[in-house]
């Protein structure tokens, strides 16, 4: 394997020259995108090369035939040691990255002005582009938030983005959020020494790789709540609410758009057209993509059984309401005895029934309260009551 994949240590003088990325489109390509922001916002042009009070830069390292090399690695640095060997490539790690500082690190690796804009601001939905020889990946991230019980206002699902830029002898990974932390994903890297002489797209395969082991974990974690849900709705005492169930489906609906949209990325990077992505990194993505769509039947599952139960939710909604209508309706008609009887003998007419009898009094009031009896028993023989 090792013999399949060796890249060479031939890769230097002119011949390394040759694969430098040209500068005077990636100089002035990134200034136009974060003018172009920038101006969307209404706040004043920084200059390409000014200072952030914030450095996103997590980590940056030099890979030379899947060994990390000592020392702290500035990115523009780092990059001109890579272009020198063919099997060397540079992992620069970034989070959250301000408008100058990005605007400066694409200027140095020649990144495309569109894709440097959607790293800024991390609004895209899961996608693969090419620009030139640069590669841009949009993952959507998503991790399961624990909660003590799911109601109106619960939190399930917490997601956030991961864009890559795979070059020929670099990667750029931009995490947004917090749902996905990528330091797990290079310390194992960097044990497997075999996987990450692969290159930079060894790289990107690790990242996805983890992004849908978390979609899998979330998945599991949301059949649990379901569960809860079925049991509150079709149990003896049925109470399941009506908001908690559309809460699950709003939180459900923000997975879903995550994880469908990465069906079609991951088809293109597995294609056998694809010259591109290594053969042997091609079958690892195929491991991922068998994940991917395990996860995706499991959440179109998970969407139709919370259709379900909230159908069945609200059809026991509408047979509670006819339940109370039927006990206001019984009640009613066993008032309506009392009411009848009794506005009769308030006309004041006088020649009326018993009204000069001794007992009259007495003998209606028994008649009320038989009635409503008889009445009572009746609604309730047949379930009104």
């Amino acid at each position: 394997m090792a013999e399949r994949f060796d890249r060479g240590r031939a890769g230097t003088g002119a011949e390394a020259r040759k694969d430098r990325i040209p500068r005077s489109r990636a100089w002035t390509a990134p200034v136009r995108a974060m003018t172009r922001i920038l101006n969307a916002d209404g706040s004043q042009q920084p200059s390409a090369v000014s200072t952030p009070d914030r450095t996103a830069v997590v980590d940056c390292a030099l890979y030379i035939d899947g060994v990390r090399q000592t020392g702290d690695w500035d990115y523009a640095e780092a990059l001109a040691q890579a272009q020198q060997r063919r099997d060397a490539f540079v992992w620069l790690g970034l989070h959250q990255p301000g408008l100058a500082e990005m605007t400066s690190i694409a200027a140095s690796y020649g990144l495309h002005e569109l894709a440097v804009e959607d790293a800024v601001k991390a609004e895209q939905r899961p996608k693969l582009e090419r620009f030139g020889e640069v590669s841009f990946l949009v993952l959507r991230t998503a991790r399961y938030v624990a909660h003590g019980e799911l109601t109106e206002n619960s939190e399930v699902v917490e997601t956030g983005q991961v864009l890559l830029f795979i070059g020929p002898q670099f990667v750029i990974s931009v995490r947004h959020g917090d749902a996905c932390r990528l330091a797990p994903v290079r310390a194992d890297l960097e044990s497997s020494r075999e996987l990450l002489a692969q290159g930079p797209w060894a790289v990107a395969y690790a990242i996805t790789d983890r992004v849908v082991d978390l979609y899998l974990e979330v998945s599991d974690r949301v059949e649990d709540d379901l569960d809860t849900l079925e049991t509150q709705v079709f149990g003896r005492q049925a109470h399941g609410r009506i908001q908690r169930i559309y809460q699950m489906k709003r939180e459900l609906v923000e997975f879903k758009r995550a994880v469908v949209p990465l069906q079609r990325p991951l088809m293109t990077l597995t294609a056998q057209i694809n010259r591109e992505v290594p053969g042997e990194i091609r079958r690892y993505f195929r491991d991922v993509q068998d994940h991917l769509t395990r996860t995706v039947e499991q959440v179109n599952s998970y969407d139709d059984l919370l259709n379900s139960i909230l159908q069945a939710r609200l059809a026991q909604v509408t047979v509670e309401q006819n339940n109370d209508m039927r006990k206001i309706a019984a009640w009613a008609a066993i008032a309506a005895v009392w009411t009848a009887i009794a506005g009769i003998y308030g006309m004041n007419f006088d020649v009326m029934p018993e009204t000069k009898w001794t007992y009259g009094y007495p003998v209606v009031l028994a008649l009320m309260l038989g009635s409503s009896l008889v009445l009572y028993r009746m609604f309730r023989r047949n379930g009104w009551l």
